[in-house]
């Protein structure tokens, strides 16, 4: 972890202290850190550097490679259904993309930071939700009852455009009729596409996404890019554009003239899922994202945990056995895990460079593996809360009306208190979609904290201006430089993935990146799949 200060405009003497902004023309340094998960073992893996011999050796029946989504799945899944014996090793970061931190009492998301409802397709989700009692009543029924500490609640959303702040994330405020028409338009299609099926039965859109109906005529969304698609339906409006654009960029790291058309419209199209107790569309979050998601997920799997990474994993005659390492004040030490089984929950970025012979399985690196889009999240401990424009309250999504940030998430939203706490944790997301994955990679790691925080803060500064640095107590910075596999055209028809899909056998893979995008339910998906297919 690299610490240092980032200057910004403030005063000793508070917020509260000082009428104006001439009160804050002298410099405050406040405290920042920047963590990369994975970066040094990542490195390790990429060199191929000498390892010492193994020390030890552990040995189970099925061998969790990987504490993200997908492995805490496939543990929970182990676990149901009655079997003990499985042993997780945790990888560099424990929980991955649904990891999270504290600043003291304060929790906030260092990866994803929400759930959408999921809908009756998603019985996987829904049977997850259920055991650890988000969902309280009638799991599979249309509309689940849902523990309400977890359904967000209002005000969730409001977008800072033209220098005043907007309910909800589309523009409409100052939007000509004729743009505020294609709006309608698009969503009175996105609810057609909902409702309609294929000729093999099945819905055009759901997750998980390997049951999406494979009629020739949605596969052919696949070919062409979100962009495109509207240009052939006849969308012009700008502010449509620029919604489904941010879209694209929140959900996939990248921007919808290089989605592909079948992912941008199953963005909308999927999400559908609703609740007894809440308004369609709501969704699931907690204070620290989906860490506490993660963390119940791994209390209630009662799975055995290990520290370290896998750097290589190979079958033997009696199974399977990875060799795995842990660094210690940069020195890396090794062991030896055995088991009947493995289950592989890593990205494939990872998975090809660890697993022995992988093109055996049918996955080419070269030819089939998914382009990886880096993200930036910075949360910044907040001593208060900056005065607010007029017309909109602080909400728990904020989004400001440009590129490349996402806004920033509010962590205590969602905390029941009688008055408001005396700190907050204000979570901005960056992805930085206006340069190419390789450039944003290469831009991260060279990059100062203070260059860091100068674009983690922009939509900050955007919207508080001067007011906001006062406010801040101090910053942390993740940077994820392979944070989620991205949908581009063709992904639908990816041989590789497919491939390691259907593998079943000593080694088994459990990944959102077997979907070829990154969502909580996929993950999920291919984790239980994996389990099944280990018990046998």
């Amino acid at each position: 972890m690299d610490r240092r200060s980032f200057l910004a405009w403030g005063g000793a003497a508070g917020v509260s202290g000082v009428a104006g902004a001439a009160g804050f023309l002298r410099w405050q340094e406040i405290d920042a850190s920047v963590a990369y998960p994975g970066r040094d073992e990542g490195h390790y893996l990429r060199d191929r550097r000498r390892l010492p011999p193994p020390s030890g050796e552990v040995s189970t029946d099925v061998l969790i490679l990987g504490s993200g989504i997908g492995g805490l799945s496939a543990a929970w899944k182990l676990n149901h259904e009655g079997h003990r014996d499985f042993l997780m090793i945790d990888g560099p970061q424990p929980y991955g993309n649904a990891a999270g931190g504290h600043f003291g009492e304060y929790a906030y998301p260092t990866g994803a930071h929400y759930l959408p409802l999921p809908s009756p397709e998603s019985t996987h989700v829904r049977e997850i939700l259920f055991d650890l009692g988000i969902i309280q009543r009638d799991p599979f029924a249309e509309k689940p009852y849902y523990d309400e500490r977890f359904i967000l609640h209002a005000p969730e959303e409001r977008l800072l455009i033209n220098g005043r702040w907007q309910d909800g994330f589309i523009p409409t405020e100052g939007v000509p009729e004729h743009e505020l028409a294609e709006h309608r338009r698009f969503f009175a299609e996105v609810e057609r596409l909902r409702r309609l099926r294929g000729a093999d039965g099945r819905r055009p859109f759901v997750f998980p996404t390997v049951e999406s109906s494979l009629d020739p005529e949605w596969q052919a969304l696949d070919g062409i890019t979100l962009k495109q698609w509207l240009e052939r339906e006849g969308y012009s409006s700008p502010t449509l554009h620029w919604y489904l654009n941010y879209c694209c960029r929140d959900d996939y790291g990248t921007r919808y003239d290089k989605v592909s058309a079948w992912a941008g419209l199953h963005y909308y199209c999927s999400r559908w899922g609703q609740a007894a107790n809440s308004g369609n569309g709501a969704w699931l979050t907690w204070p620290g994202g989906l860490s506490p998601l993660a963390e119940a997920m791994a209390r209630r799997s009662r799975v055995p945990r290990r520290q370290g990474t896998a750097v290589s994993l190979k079958r033997t005659a009696h199974g399977v056995e990875a060799l795995c390492f842990t660094l210690e004040g940069g020195k890396p030490h090794t062991y030896l895990a055995k088991a009947r089984k493995a289950i592989c929950a890593m990205p494939l970025y990872v998975a090809s460079r660890v697993v022995e012979s992988i093109g055996e399985y049918g996955f080419d690196a070269k030819r089939h593996m998914p382009s990886y889009a880096p993200w930036m999240v910075a949360n910044f401990l907040m001593k208060a809360f900056p005065a607010e424009r007029p017309a909109m309250p602080l909400c728990w999504d904020n989004v400001v009306y440009d590129e490349p940030g996402l806004g920033y998430v509010v962590s205590t939203h969602q905390d029941i208190r009688v008055a408001p706490p005396e700190k907050t944790v204000f979570t901005a997301y960056v992805a930085l979609s206006d340069r190419t994955p390789d450039q944003a990679r290469k831009w991260l790691m060279k990059a100062t904290p203070g260059e860091l925080v100068d674009v983690a803060s922009r939509d900050l500064k955007t919207a508080y201006g001067w007011k906001f640095a006062p406010c801040v107590e101090r910053v942390d910075i993740t940077l994820r430089g392979h944070a989620m596999a991205a949908p581009l055209p063709g992904f639908r028809s990816n041989a590789g993935l497919r491939a390691l899909r259907e593998a079943d056998g000593s080694i088994l893979f459990a990944h959102a990146d077997l979907s070829g995008f990154s969502v909580f339910e996929e993950a999920a998906w291919w984790g239980i799949r994996a389990a099944q297919r280990a018990l046998v």
